[in-house]
């Protein structure tokens, strides 16, 4: 009874300490990389036995919420973000990784026809000959919005996108095709594909097709940094890596 005993309270005792090492960590991350992060969340609690409380937004959203002392222990946002953020001592110097690159894609309703995106030339007939076009609204700080904001303008295009431009302040903007209000949808990639009953046309021509770089940083000021550190590096890592294609995403270009 006695051995009994003191195999209970030893067991106890680890268990206790356990739970005491156990950390939960506040993720931030931008839309775009969010599928990776909740694809790996559980693995990641379960061989940890930390706990993540993942919250996301657009890059630019995050700058000014992270900017204005909101708290955290990872952010996922763009490399430039980061730099701004590792200026004002709000990301760890040093802890900023690179993690994984994503493209702008155009989106339809599921058994909708696909426009022809083929050459430059299509692309700008189809967004032309489209209803209504969703994007990330430039306003709201999305790397794609912004992009393809620029691009409209480029492709002197602009106004005439402009009258039938469904704009998404932040989130998955392929929804809009599901509901209805939009028949083309340009976005990332990775979210795009995270959409249920919608098809990916396939990604920009080649000519004017952008890739958004995401990377990852500690917070400053991390109640437990170590932790923190550690999930950073299981994204960075071959568990991270191997979940980038499904998302799709691939590995940063370092």
């Amino acid at each position: 009874m006695r051995r009994i005993m003191a195999i209970v309270t030893l067991a106890s005792c680890l268990t206790g300490s356990g739970v005491a090492n156990a950390a939960e960590l506040r993720v931030l991350t931008a839309g775009a990389f969010k599928p990776v992060v909740t694809a790996l969340a559980a693995e990641f609690e379960s061989t940890s036995g930390h706990k993540l409380s993942i919250d996301n937004d657009t890059a630019g959203a995050l700058l000014r919420r992270i900017g204005g002392g909101e708290a955290f222990d990872v952010a996922v946002v763009t490399p430039g973000a980061l730099e701004e953020l590792t200026k004002r001592g709000k990301i760890l110097a040093g802890t900023p990784i690179e993690l994984a690159r994503t493209s702008i894609g155009v989106a339809v309703k599921e058994g909708a026809a696909k426009p022809n995106i083929a050459t430059v030339a299509d692309f700008k007939a189809s967004i032309l000959g489209a209803g209504k076009v969703a994007y990330i609204d430039p306003a709201a700080g999305g790397s794609s919005g912004i992009y393809f904001a620029k691009l409209l303008a480029t492709l002197g295009i602009a106004d005439a996108v402009k009258a039938k431009a469904v704009l998404v302040p932040g989130g998955l903007v392929a929804e809009r095709l599901v509901t209805g209000e939009a028949d083309i949808a340009v976005h990332q990639i990775s979210e795009i594909i995270a959409v249920k009953g919608v098809t990916l046309v396939g990604p920009l021509p080649t000519e004017i097709q952008n890739f958004t770089t995401y990377a990852g940083g500690i917070s400053a000021a991390a109640a437990e940094p170590d932790a923190a550190k550690s999930f950073l590096a299981f994204l960075g890592g071959e568990a991270g890596r191997r979940v980038l294609s499904a998302k799709g995403m691939e590995p940063a270009q370092r």
